[in-house]
Order: C-alpha cells, then structure tokens, then sequence
C-alpha cells in the first residue's frame, strides 16, 4: 500500500491509556474468577492455588529477576510482610470456597465493599482521620452488606461467610499495602504469590487430583490472567486520576454477571442486586469525600489482589 493512502493508527494518550489498561484489567479479572470458579469444581482450593501461583510466577519470574532478587529477600518490615501476604492468600482462597457454591456476581458484591472496610479499617490501624459524612457512607455500606448477605436462619450460608471473611481479608491486604508502600508492586506481588504457592502445596497434599494436560494449562493460564490485569490495573493508576478510574472497578460486578449467566446458568437474586446498588453507591462517595479531605490528592486503593 502506497503510504500516502495509509491510515494513521490512533495515538492514546496516557489518560486514554490508563482507562483502557484498567477496562481491560478488570475484564481479565472478572474472566480469570469465572475460570476459578469452573476450576474449583474439579479441583480443591489448595490445588488450585498452587498451580495458579506457578501459572503468575511465568510472568513474575522475570520482573523479581530484572530488579534483582535481593530486593525481594530484603524487603521493608518483612514481618508486615508476611501479615500482608497471609491476608492476600486468604483472600484468594476464601474467594475460591465462596464461588464453589455461590453465583460469581454474589461473591463479587461482597468484595466491591472492600474499599468500604477499608475506610474503616484505615482509621483504626492508620491513624487516618475519617469524618462523619465518611462514617454515614461506611455504616451505609455495611448496611449495603447485610441486603446482599440475607441473613436469615433459612439463607445464611458457610459460602457466604467465607466471601465476607475474604473481602475483609483483602481490605487488610489494601491496608497494609498502604503501609508498605515504598515496595515496589513487583516485591509485593512476589511475596504474596509465593505464599499463595506454599499455603496452596501444604493444602493440597490430601486432596491431590492429577490434571489432564488441558486442566494443568488452565491453571497455569488462571495464574498467567490474574497477574497480567494486577499489573495492567497498576499501571493504569500511575497514567490517571484515580477519581477517573474508581468508578471503573463496579464494572467488574457486570462482567461477573454475564459470565455467572452465560457459562454457569446464574443470576443474581434482587436482593443482591439492591446490596450491589447500596454498596457501590457508599463506596463511590467515600472515594469522592477522601479527594475532597486529601485536596485532590486520591489514595492508592484501586489495584485489587490476585484472585
């Protein structure tokens, strides 16, 4: 083709970028928790830990390498360390025990209340001065919870408290990576896989089932999805505001419905749906009201751990 007839690819620039690189993560991540949830089925939760770390350690292998290994050996505070990367992996296998049982969008509803934990939790261990619009949005949010959870004596259910005990562990995981937030994302995510990867090897002992060459490649590729969206939502808060991209992380509660709908046959009851609702809406005003406090300046609780 003469190039004076060729078509100039569009150019994004890095606020453009940075919303795509977090649409595009958020869809990997909602797709990577509907093959965990097909996973888990045939699988145990530990084997499926183990095999998924390996999976992101292909991707994470180099970068830990690029920068040395030292590094992550001689990480900050290791013992905050160690506190964050309990609570990352118990986050990941909570989450996987909850979606064994419950429809994908359920789960996920539970989890879009971190930042809402977080909010709370960041006063009490930060320090961090919350006001009382912030507090009326958190009981909101809370109150958002209980709509979703239906807590009755005929609905309440292990599978629910699991993703309720696994969105609170990965709002202490959001905490924490606040306090270690001098270590690169790299040393962080390094840390927490790995002990995924332990917890995963400890837990799987008795519950081993050998993987036929398909299954083994979608763990592997399970690992290899949540790695590549954690780094590109990464990413995409260092290219723009964070007030552009929170509203973003909701569309992971719609890719979990079309995916519980499409590959499992669910959909989310209408109480969940107004917790959904509730949540999102307390959620979104606690980011607003943390720029308005911080003057502009957003916290760096976007990037979500790896499930």
């Amino acid at each position: 083709m003469n190039a004076r007839f060729a078509v100039p690819l569009p150019v994004l620039g890095p606020v453009a970028l940075g919303i795509t690189l977090m649409l595009v993560g958020d869809f990997m991540f909602a797709l990577n928790d509907a093959m965990g949830k097909w996973l888990v089925a045939s699988f145990s939760v530990g084997q499926v830990l183990l095999i998924r770390s390996l999976g992101a350690f292909l991707i994470l292998g180099p970068l830990i390498a690029r920068q040395g290994t030292a590094k992550l050996l001689k990480a900050e505070r290791p013992g905050l360390q160690l506190l964050r990367a309990f609570f990352a992996t118990a986050d990941t296998g909570l989450f996987y025990a909850a979606v064994v049982n419950m429809p994908l969008a359920d789960v996920m509803t539970f989890y879009m209340a971190g930042p809402i934990y977080v909010a709370a939790l960041s006063h009490v261990f930060l320090g961090e001065r919350v006001g009382w619009r912030r507090w009326l949005a958190i009981l909101v949010g809370f109150a958002g919870v209980v709509v979703a959870l239906r807590p009755s004596s005929a609905s309440l259910s292990l599978p629910s408290l699991f993703a309720v005990l696994g969105s609170l562990s990965f709002a202490m995981t959001l905490v924490l990576a606040r306090v270690l937030r001098r270590t690169s994302d790299a040393v962080l995510v390094g840390w927490q896989t790995l002990a995924a990867l332990l917890a995963g090897a400890a837990f799987s002992v008795t519950t081993w089932i050998t993987p036929s060459a398909f299954e083994l490649g979608a763990l592997l590729l399970l690992g290899l999805v949540s790695c590549a969206a954690h780094l590109m939502m990464t990413r995409s808060v260092k290219l723009a505001p964070a007030s552009l991209l929170a509203p973003l992380q909701y569309t992971l509660l719609l890719w979990a419905a079309v995916f519980g709908l499409v590959f499992f046959g669910n959909w989310p009851t209408p109480q969940v749906l107004v917790g959904a609702v509730i949540i999102i809406v307390a959620g979104l005003f606690i980011f607003h009201r943390q720029n308005v406090v911080d003057d502009g300046v957003p916290p760096k609780t976007l990037p979500r751990t790896l499930h």
